[in-house]
């Protein structure tokens, strides 16, 4: 059976709905006015599932969202808040016609991590200049493993406490009538570092107490996605060049680049394959907690870091019955500290797969479950739109 195991899932909330836009009392309706009822802003009139597009269409629509955490490098928890989307996707062109999203929330996961945060990505001059805007405080309990494989903690990693407050402010302006983005972003944040062990660790004892980065970050990216949260075809590139130093609101002064891309290519009407690659390569007086780390499906955050790092996923969606699909994938990642010693370097290999139901149809949205496997654990994602997503 195509998707069986994960179509009962959600047989009984389209049940419920559509059993409650019957007419069980049809006798009665005949001998009053007939009366026209609205129409369900939470059932799609087009084949009578759960649809929240016209819940999303109004003014002022929102999204409210609570999503289980399981990410291994923090625990199980939750994270929720309330997603304001403003417009449709339905007739939108390819990097035109993009939403406004403010979004506020919060999250908290059971080994004593929590966050609050809201942001607000915003479009003006006909689609023709984007900004974001964010600010986050939060606390974060994670493992140091150290950089690369020049550390003695492989085997017995370090625990820390991360308190940053932080804030973004980015603006991208679109070149002529083009698909190239050009932009420039401002980053500020201030941490404060807390290691558990009493005794010092080496090159980290001058990063305890607070912390304080600040940089600017020129951007030039190029994308012909169908769709920003779920695409089915297009391209995005992004290459980012992050100056880091005291005269910018920091402490120490360093650099971090990154070159993203991403494919989507429609193999059939119904399968969709995505693939995305990255690297990421730092220099000078880098803080611990802004090394480049491994990001996979399957790979705790910040587990496998380095002053280098490459890494590639490709992915698989089969749009298998209605709303349902069903996704494969599959990533490999190199952490290593330098270009001279390639050798010394640490790699990953994750893969797994999962399921996604269109959630809202004439937005694109896909919503679903991954479930990963990687070298040191098995881990459940739950995903809102593209595992991928970029604004």
């Amino acid at each position: 059976m195509k998707c069986a195991v994960w179509i009962v899932l959600w047989l009984g909330i389209v049940s419920a709905n559509l059993a409650a836009s019957s007419a069980p009392a049809r006798a009665a309706e005949a001998s009053q006015p007939a009366v026209v009822k609205e129409p369900s802003k939470f059932i799609s009139a087009e084949d009578g599932w759960l649809d929240v597009s016209a819940f999303l269409d109004e003014k002022y629509g929102f999204l409210p969202i609570v999503i289980p955490i399981t990410e291994p490098a923090v625990g199980y928890g939750a994270a929720g808040g309330l997603a304001f989307i403003d417009k449709p996707f339905g007739k939108a062109q390819a990097g035109f016609s993009r939403p406004n999203i403010t979004f506020v929330g919060g999250m908290g996961t059971e080994n004593g991590t929590w966050g609050v945060m809201a942001g607000d990505m915003r479009h003006w001059m006909g689609d023709r200049l984007q900004t974001l805007v964010g600010v986050v405080k939060a606390s974060v309990n994670l493992d140091f493993y150290g950089i690369g494989r020049d550390n003695v903690l492989e085997n017995h990693p370090r625990s820390y406490n991360l308190e940053p407050l932080a804030g973004l402010v980015r603006a991208k302006y679109r070149i002529g009538g083009s698909k190239y983005w050009a932009g420039l972003g401002y980053a500020l944040a201030s941490t404060q570092v807390d290691f558990d062990a009493p005794d010092k660790i080496p090159g980290l004892q001058d990063l305890r107490g607070e912390s304080r980065v600040g940089g600017f970050a020129p951007t030039l990216s190029y994308d012909s996605r169908d769709n920003m949260f779920t695409p089915s075809k297009g391209t995005f590139v992004e290459l980012t060049a992050g100056f880091f130093a005291p005269a910018f609101g920091g402490d120490d002064e360093f650099q971090r680049s990154n070159l993203t891309a991403i494919q989507y290519v429609p193999l059939h009407p119904d399968v969709i394959m995505g693939v995305r690659g990255d690297a990421t390569v730092s220099s000078g007086d880098v803080p611990f907690y802004m090394y480049p780390f491994i990001y996979l499906r399957g790979a705790p955050v910040m587990r496998y870091q380095g002053e280098e790092v490459a890494q590639a996923e490709a992915e698989v969606r089969w749009q298998c019955w209605k709303r349902f699909s069903v996704v494969g994938f599959g990533g490999y990642g190199v952490a290593w500290n330098d270009f001279t010693r390639v050798d010394n370097k640490r790699t990953v290999t994750t893969g797994g797969g999962g399921f996604r139901y269109e959630i809202a149809r004439a937005y694109g949205l896909h919503m679903g479950a991954d479930l990963a496997f990687g070298p040191d654990v098995t881990a459940i994602y739950i995903q809102f739109g593209s595992a991928w997503m970029r604004p």
